[in-house]
């Protein structure tokens, strides 16, 4: 089923072709938006406004014209309950109670409330988290993995064939170096007599990393490490598949808190490909030599000196990059993967980065942007009560793990004062759910493109525009059909009625849950879901303070508008990649 914006802005356009059919241009005339207040009706057509302009016409008189036609048009007369003209022109449209009945009752029936999903089935591939191994993840890994694990949860809701990788920094010059101080440090753990956790490796990279910069003979043994582990010298290989088992360990504990899956593909993964790409580069006469490295320079990308920026693509040492292992990364996935969109979900200050590698993967060939749509979803920092970037009382950057069972440590001591009643085991697995939903909603909640301050007291409240404050909503819809328990039978035989405004306006906010979902799968904002979900929680509080559920005539239309209510709540929440509760 259409959603009532694409609904209403097919209406329009057809109106307006037939009202002024010489002077319409297709382009964006067609401007559509749900009301911002209810004395505006539910949506509104600013058309008249642009058309008034091209036309040289008053735009009362344009907004007239639409107005004459689309009344003129089959079924309007069903859907439509006022067309009105406001101020300088624009038209406000009221939807009928009647025909939202419908439309919410279609939804009750349908396992995907009745969307259009994708009728073409796409291979979206989504890069996202992406740590380096031998490194603890930390906040900043946060956005990156909530963000892409959302987006690929509403693109697998849609139907369509998601690949989600994990672009670990598994490869280069630093593992020589963690290599050859291990085998001199640490040998018992390369040969498997100790194990070690990834905050050893840690502190071992950091101790390498000043022995490289300060010790001559470290710095060759650490070069010929790189060397042994490029050409596959078993010693080597062994080595290197510890650090990146004792990292993949801790990885996968996160994971498994954030209900995230993930596939790993490192840039080792890629390191076969790359001399055969810097190679057909080459050929296609793509590289310049700069200072004996080998560089692409891309039309629109220069420095503050005017200067075009260099895609350096090989070392003068000979070595590769992070650019060479992006653009093989992208050439692999669209022609062997066969990726109709290629997705990257990291900082925003690699936007220039990627917008480097889209370019030259179109100017070598790798990719059509008309074909393969090239997205970045950056996103802003995480930010202390300070203004700073999230850090511990000592200075260092918060280690992810720790802010995850601090969260839920400050949401055990919540649930065991609000809800003594429950056993032990009860409000473990509720303070798990409660703490990570409010680390990864204020998160998602946030427009991507902002920093956020991040709080544990805000999140964990139970007002505001918080996980904690719709699953309380959730939790308390379950209570209403438990007690106000209807046959399934009477149920089958029942239909929503729509008849008070408390239960129109729930009915309306219902039937814009897909309009929601197609503008995150457009922009890849996941803030438009926590907001549509916020809104639903209020508009639901609203209905069950005018409308009596329990004992009223309406009573099995309202338990329907109930669970419908619920459904989507979570709906939105396996979106979002959130947990629902049944009692709290």
């Amino acid at each position: 089923m259409q959603t009532l914006l694409t609904l209403f802005r097919d209406l329009f356009s057809r109106a307006i072709k037939q009202a002024f059919p010489a002077e319409f241009i297709e382009s964006d005339l067609i401007e559509i938006t749900p009301s911002t207040s209810e004395k505006f009706g539910h949506y509104q057509c600013n058309s008249a406004m642009k058309l008034a302009k091209m036309l040289q016409q008053p735009p009362r008189a344009v907004a007239q014209a639409i107005v004459t036609h689309l009344e003129h048009l089959p079924s309007v007369s069903e859907w439509v309950e006022k067309l009105e003209i406001a101020g300088p022109g624009f038209i406000n449209m009221t939807v009928r109670a009647e025909y939202l009945a419908q439309r919410v009752n279609s939804m009750l029936h349908e396992p995907y409330f009745d969307l259009t999903r994708s009728e073409k089935k796409e291979k979206i591939v989504v890069d996202f988290s992406s740590p380096n191994v031998a490194k603890e993840m930390h906040v900043g890994h946060l956005r990156s993995t909530v963000i892409g694990d959302s987006l690929c949860r509403l693109f697998e809701f849609y139907g369509d064939d998601v690949l989600r990788l994990n672009h670990l920094g598994d490869w280069g010059t630093a593992f020589g170096m963690l290599i050859a101080y291990m085998k001199e440090e640490h040998a018992d753990v390369l040969k498997g007599t100790r194990t070690c956790e990834l905050s050893e490796l840690m502190e071992w990279y950091k101790a390498s990393k000043k022995r490289f910069d300060e010790d001559e003979e470290f710095k060759k043994r650490s070069q010929l490490e790189v060397v042994a582990l490029q050409s596959g010298e078993p010693d080597s290989q062994a080595a290197w598949n510890k650090i990146v088992d004792i990292s993949r360990r801790a990885y996968c504990q996160i994971y498994q808190l954030l209900d995230v899956k993930i596939i790993d593909r490192g840039e080792s993964f890629y390191n076969p490909l790359l001399k055969a790409l810097v190679h057909d580069l080459d050929v296609k006469g793509l590289v310049t030599i700069s200072d004996g490295a080998k560089c692409v320079y891309l039309e629109g990308f220069k420095n503050r000196e005017g200067e075009l920026l260099p895609l350096m693509v090989q070392k003068s040492d000979g070595g590769f990059n992070y650019d060479t292992t992006d653009l093989a990364a992208l050439r692999q996935r669209v022609d062997e993967e066969k990726a109709d969109r290629l997705i990257y979900v990291t900082d925003q200050g690699q936007g220039n980065h990627f917008a480097m590698i889209f370019k030259a993967g179109e100017n070598a060939g790798y990719v059509d942007p008309k074909k393969v749509r090239l997205d970045h979803v950056g996103f802003g920092l995480v930010l202390g009560a300070d203004g700073k970037k999230f850090k511990t009382r000592s200075g260092e950057v918060e280690k992810l793990i720790d802010l995850l069972t601090t969260a839920i440590s400050h949401a055990k001591k919540i649930i065991s004062e609000r809800t003594p009643e429950l056993s032990a085991e009860e409000q473990e697995k509720n303070a798990i759910v409660l703490g990570i939903n409010a680390v990864k909603y204020a998160d998602l909640s946030c427009n991507r493109h902002h920093d956020y301050v991040f709080s544990y007291d805000k999140m964990l409240r139970f007002e505001g525009n918080t996980a904690s404050f719709l699953l309380y909503a959730y939790v308390r819809i379950l209570s209403i059909k438990r007690r106000v328990a209807v046959p399934e039978s009477v149920l089958a035989e029942t239909a929503i009625v729509l008849t008070h405004p408390s239960e129109i306006n729930l009915a309306l906010h219902l039937c814009r849950f897909g309009e929601t979902l197609e503008q995150m799968k457009q922009d890849l904002l996941p803030n438009h879901l926590t907001d549509y979900l916020y809104n639903l929680a209020e508009y639901f509080n609203a209905f069950f303070r005018d409308c009596r559920v329990e004992g009223s005539p309406e009573q099995n239309s309202r338990w329907l508008l109930c669970d419908l209510t619920a459904r989507l709540i979570q709906q939105g929440f396996d979106i979002l990649g959130l947990k629902t509760l049944e009692r709290m």
